[in-house]
């Protein structure tokens, strides 16, 4: 999909990968909107790419539909839509404790999982209205994690939801294709964004150790042009990409 003049709405836009990736797509010529919770920087950002700022909580069904439905009368269209909003909690399956909370792993589900198909389904409703542009309508991205593959201890929850993530990709790809709608997931690795970009140097240097190169955290700039690559390419679709510089996790 050619990037100059199209509509795209970036969840998660406010901070990290998702700011890059608005950034990035502004750059090519892109309108963007951005969605993120309502204390975030959201506005400010959006202000910065003369965009539009749409504050929600991914886990309010409601709200997302009233904010991508205002977005896109914004923007007067959607065809791309990058989406970030996650987060996990540290527990296994079995504690000192006792069993692992059930509303715990239920919660981070609800954040991960349920939250992107809900906001996949209602982003590929409003691009199924758009003039195909040589047989394509639109391209979502969603978010996973190299942990969908290779959850550590006490990842349980989170391992869960982002493997959800990355299968459900060529499914809701092949659910689409007649639409010309595409579905990839991205799968990154450990990413200097929020609470990480804090993390000193020589802990992130032993977190990275396994990396085959670079032995260091992702950086913002490289998970967008992962994702302007995904658009610019017809041919990626139904995949979840791996973004790791050769990572694997250990178990702890």
């Amino acid at each position: 999909m050619e990037i100059a003049g199209k509509k795209a709405v970036v969840v998660g836009g406010a901070s990290g990968m998702a700011k890059a990736t608005a950034e990035s797509l502004r750059e090519r010529g892109a309108a963007v909107a951005i969605l993120d919770l309502p204390g975030s920087a959201g506005a400010e950002v959006a202000a910065a790419l003369d965009g539009t700022f749409h504050p929600v909580d991914v886990t309010d069904e409601d709200g997302v539909e009233r904010a991508l439905a205002d977005a896109t009368k914004a923007l007067g269209a959607l065809h791309i839509a990058v989406n970030t909003a996650g987060g996990g909690t540290a527990r296994r399956t079995l504690s000192k404790d006792g069993p692992h909370p059930l509303d715990v792993f239920r919660g981070t589900v609800e954040l991960n999982l349920i939250a992107t198909f809900n906001l996949n389904r209602l982003q590929a409703w409003h691009m199924s209205k758009n003039e195909p542009e040589d047989g394509e309508r639109g391209v979502i991205i969603d978010t996973s994690s190299i942990a969908a593959f290779e959850g550590q201890i006490g990842q349980v929850a989170y391992t869960a939801a982002k493997a959800g993530i990355a299968g459900m990709a060529l499914t809701m790809a092949r659910d689409l294709g007649n639409l010309g709608i595409r579905v990839v997931a991205i799968a990154p690795s450990l990413f200097s964004t929020g609470i990480t970009s804090m993390i000193p140097d020589e802990f992130a240097a032993a977190l990275t150790k396994d990396a085959a190169f670079p032995k260091r955290m992702g950086r913002p700039q490289e998970y967008a042009k992962l994702a302007l690559a995904i658009i610019d390419n017809p041919m990626l679709n139904g995949g979840c990409v791996r973004l790791d510089a050769g990572q694997r996790f250990a178990p702890k």
